[in-house]
Parts: C-alpha cells; sequence; structure tokens
C-alpha cells in the first residue's frame, strides 16, 4: 500500500469512530483543566458538523496569549493518538489512552511557545 492510499485509509477510519475522539479529547480537557489551562471544544459545535474535531488550549501572558489545538488521528494498527492539528501529522504528541501524559506534552509545548528558552 503507498503512502496516499494509506492516508486516505486512515482518513476513512477515523470518520465512523467520532464517538472514540470525542472521549479522547474530553479526557484531555479534564486533564488540561486541572492543570488550569483553559479550553474551548470546538467538537461539540452542533454548527460545525463537517469541521475538524478540535480541543482548543489557550493560557494568557503579559506578553498576550498562546494557544494549540489538539486533535486526534487514527494511527496505524487501531490506534489513536494525540496530534497538534496545524502540523498535520508532523504534530504528533502521544498516543491515546494516558490524557495526563497528554496533558503534559500540551502544557510543556505551551510552555516553550510562552517562554521559547524552555525547551
Amino acid at each position: 500500500m503507498n503512502r496516499e492510499s494509506g492516508r486516505r485509509l486512515l482518513r476513512w477510519r477515523g470518520r465512523p469512530g467520532r464517538g472514540a475522539v470525542v472521549g479522547h479529547l474530553d479526557g484531555l480537557a479534564v486533564a488540561l483543566a486541572s492543570k488550569g489551562y483553559r479550553h474551548i471544544k470546538l467538537y461539540q459545535a452542533a454548527e460545525l458538523p463537517g469541521r475538524p474535531l478540535l480541543l482548543w488550549v489557550f493560557v494568557f501572558g503579559v506578553q498576550g496569549h498562546v494557544r494549540v489545538a489538539v486533535t486526534v488521528r487514527a494511527m496505524d494498527g487501531g490506534a489513536w493518538a494525540y496530534y497538534e492539528a496545524r502540523r498535520g501529522e508532523y504534530g504528533y504528541l502521544c498516543p491515546c489512552g494516558d490524557a495526563q501524559y497528554a496533558a503534559e506534552r500540551v502544557d510543556a509545548l505551551l510552555k516553550h511557545r510562552m517562554f521559547p528558552s524552555t525547551w
């Protein structure tokens, strides 16, 4: 199977899994809220049924705000993973299943964007 048909297959497999994606994003939202981050659940907007399912996480600082959009994508082998939405397949954060670890990864990403010398 070539790379393009593999992407199509993963996209097709991700469509019927809306419930699984929402469950993973809800778990991440709870874990991030416990760390004090604000979020917007763009996957619950009924008026946007054709849009990608995103959890928009943001934090305000003295210089402005930083944000990251997180999505869940299908992986090979039937697994799911968290991704930074704007980076696509290169924005891999971690596999789904451990929302606390995913929250730590998002926390590190946001801190790096707020204070670039902390990587």
